[in-house]
């Protein structure tokens, strides 16, 4: 009889636990992953699949970098992929978040690197002598060129590098015959091969599936990015400098060096630390079979894992220091 009830004890305080540590948890999550065509996209359905599985109802919808951070603030949804030099931005209100007081929005985890890419049409290049971003921006010649749409991390980025790096815009670049078009990857890629384009330039992971396609219907070129403009758009917003290395993709022959931020997920600063616990763990727990979706994953790492200078989520400290 004692035995019995030391086990029906037991069981009733694992109970209580259980339900205490899942205290102001909300019935499911919306998550808000990127456009269409791209590996935030991809990893976005994966990601929320297993959440769903493992931890709570986690639903998917597409975003962009600026607005899942402002979304996230406003609670219009919960949690998001952006990049660290964009939270970075919205907590200084600068550029896409001047008079955006953001305050509910932190960094869950950093994911994996983000790299720039300026794909030109070889044709186009070699007509023109361009071999850098700063030739391109030099040269007095109309230039059709496109990013993605105003409020993902690609577009920011493109923008940025043109203020900082080059002390240019949209603007002044139109008046020397630039033309320019907001669209997805996926339409890019179609725009290139259809000779509507002269460069597509967003962001995306070391080893990128639109890239491959662009390359499998286009001869192109990967253009490299100074390094005086690369040193001023780091000092503005705290990117880096990555290397496009030989051997992913056919187009890169050598080197190349362009713009290298972090990809990262935000999050809800007021949601349970225990919930925002069990996110992070469930990721990392499951990190061989999210990576099958999105090859990059595999660059997830406990040491870096959590920003250096950026605000975090409790929960997220919480795992991370904790996780072997």
């Amino acid at each position: 009889m004692k035995k019995a009830l030391l086990i029906l004890a037991v069981l009733l305080i694992a109970t209580g636990a259980g339900a205490q540590n899942k205290a102001g948890w909300p019935d499911q999550l919306k998550f808000m992953s990127g456009p269409p065509g791209g590996n935030w996209f991809a990893l976005g359905t994966a990601l929320s699949e297993m959440w769903s599985k493992n931890v709570i109802q986690t639903t998917s919808s597409t975003g962009g970098g600026v607005g899942n951070i402002v979304n996230t603030d406003l609670k219009k949804g919960d949690f998001g992929f952006s990049v660290v030099s964009l939270v970075g931005a919205a907590l200084a209100g600068e550029e896409d978040f001047a008079g955006k007081d953001v305050k509910n929005a932190v960094v869950m985890a950093n994911l994996y690197t983000q790299f720039t890419y300026y794909i030109i049409r070889k044709d186009f290049a070699d007509k023109n002598g361009i071999k850098s971003v700063d030739d391109l921006v030099a040269k007095n010649i109309p230039v059709r060129f496109a990013t993605l749409k105003p409020g993902t991390a690609s577009e920011f980025v493109i923008k940025a590098m043109f203020k900082k790096g080059y002390g240019t815009d949209y603007e002044k670049l139109k008046k020397k015959g630039w033309s320019f078009e907001f669209t997805s990857y996926d339409n890019g890629a179609d725009l290139m091969a259809d000779n509507h384009l002269d460069v597509f330039a967003f962001s995306v992971g070391k080893a990128a599936a639109i890239i491959m396609n662009i390359e499998s219907s286009t001869p192109i070129y990967i253009l490299p990015v100074g390094q005086p403009a690369l040193d001023a758009l780091a000092k503005a917003y705290g990117t880096t400098t990555f290397t496009i290395e030989p051997g992913i993709y056919k187009s890169v022959a050598a080197p190349i060096k362009t713009i290298g931020d972090y990809n990262c997920i935000v999050v809800r600063k007021d949601l349970p630390d225990s919930l925002v616990y069990e996110l992070n763990k469930a990721m990392w727990t499951n990190k061989a079979s999210l990576a099958a979706a999105v090859s990059d994953f595999n660059e997830l790492t406990i040491k870096d894992a959590l920003p250096a200078s950026l605000p975090t989520h409790p929960g997220s400290v919480q795992f991370w220091k904790s996780a072997k």
